[in-house]
């Protein structure tokens, strides 16, 4: 598997809930690992790669509400989903979060 990434990613271990936007099914997960660009989601049954989502991560009674994409999937394990649009508030709560895992 090819995994260019355009930063590192730090563990970070946060609830999620994954809507797929075509069919409107929501799902829970967990955050693994963060990164300004997306996030590692473990979850048994993860969605097809380049599908497209509206990601909610919450963390310390803050919560991250993102549109995005899957852009691997690992069966039975999770997948990487990107952040593809990100509020400005949102953006600035993200980077704290990275910063603070960074620092882990």
């Amino acid at each position: 598997m090819d995994e260019r990434r355009r930063g590192p990613r730090y563990p970070f271990y946060a609830s999620a809930q994954i809507t797929e936007l075509q069919s409107q099914i929501a799902m829970t997960a967990r955050t693994s690992e963060l990164s300004p660009h997306g996030c590692y989601m473990d979850m048994l049954n993860p969605l097809p790669l380049g599908t497209a989502v509206r990601i909610q991560i919450t963390y310390q009674g803050q919560t991250i509400d993102a549109a995005g994409r899957v852009i691997y999937s690992q069966p039975n394990m999770g997948m990487g989903v990107s952040f593809d649009e990100l509020q400005g508030d949102q953006e600035v709560l993200l980077n704290k979060w990275v910063e603070g895992a960074r620092g882990n």
